[in-house]
């Protein structure tokens, strides 16, 4: 089995703690780090979940790094409503045993990338690219040097989930977003077209929560809360379950559809800010995107499972 070095940049949040899960269960991943950055809740509050996460998943040999607290331009937003006022739903928070490593998330990022063979680490963000964004600037030859650029952000024909025409993670800072599409990282981007297709069904939620253990009660909970808040604001009764896609694509790629493309962010307009412009009128050869368009979403949780037993 080939092992794929990682580093998550995340914003912990309900969905990113269940692809932590995954991540930290998963035997097939040599995770690098986690970094952190402010974006469904604020970084103090990103940063202690992640750090409450890996200690609930006994990953205490896992580093996770605090980043970026805002974005390039904008004020911080977040996405409390659909996460809960600490980020994690129904769990309470709490102290973890552990702090956060020295140095910085975006030193992280660059100094695992250039100490590595070129394309051997692959970078999957769950959150605003706010992180990676600082890092092309501190460090532009990281472009050169990363493996694949797995990102769940953005949106085409679904529309978005925080304006008409915008996901969250790509409108709370569309310029970091622009920066990261405009270098030469390897992007594979998935967005709600494909998001939206992995839902939390009841029997998903239960076959989890009997696994019987930390990291598959965890995941469990964060399903039910998202189901929660799903049925109230949306009407839905199984819930998409966005950032775990990006992690089980690097794990198993066979279990998604990816085309070649050119995607774009809008940074000018108000109104359509954060939209992902996706042009798949590209030569596959020369086009510098991909972008996700099908998942074999039982797939994705059986990934789930196997990592949270």
């Amino acid at each position: 089995m080939t092992t794929q070095s990682l580093i998550i940049d995340c914003d912990p949040g309900v969905d990113d703690a269940v692809a932590l899960m995954l991540a930290f269960g998963a035997a097939r991943l040599e995770l690098l780090a986690v970094t952190t950055v402010g974006g469904n809740v604020p970084l103090k509050k990103t940063t202690r979940n992640a750090l409450m996460l890996r200690q609930i998943a006994g990953r205490g040999d896992v580093p996770v790094r605090g980043g970026a607290d805002r974005p390039l331009r904008r004020k911080p937003s977040s996405a409390s409503e659909f996460h809960g006022e600490e980020g994690l739903g129904y769990l309470p928070p709490f102290t973890p045993d552990r702090g956060i490593a020295d140095g910085h998330g975006v030193d992280a990022i660059i100094d695992n990338v250039m100490s590595r063979p070129e394309g051997s680490v692959a970078l999957a963000i769950l959150g605003p690219m706010t992180n990676l964004a600082h890092a092309l600037r501190k460090e532009p030859m990281i472009q050169k040097r990363l493996g694949p650029v797995a990102v769940m952000g953005g949106a085409r024909s679904e529309g978005g989930n925080i304006t008409p025409s915008a996901e969250f993670n790509i409108w709370a800072d569309p310029e970091a977003a622009d920066e990261v599409l405009r270098s030469a990282c390897p992007v594979v981007m998935f967005g709600l077209d494909v998001t939206h297709l992995v839902r939390a069904t009841d029997a998903r939620i239960a076959r989890l929560a009997a696994l019987g253990t930390a990291r598959g009660d965890t995941a469990a909970a964060m399903m039910r809360f998202s189901q929660d808040v799903e049925k109230r604001i949306v009407g839905w009764d199984a819930p998409p379950i966005h950032d775990p896609c990006p992690v089980a694509w690097l794990m198993n790629p066979d279990l998604f559809t990816l085309k070649p493309c050119r995607i774009a962010v809008e940074v000018q307009s108000e109104l359509t800010r954060g939209h992902t412009a996706v042009e798949f009128r590209v030569d596959p050869e020369t086009a510098p995107h991909r972008w996700a368009t099908g998942v074999k979403a039982d797939g994705v949780f059986d990934l789930i499972a196997e990592s949270c037993s």
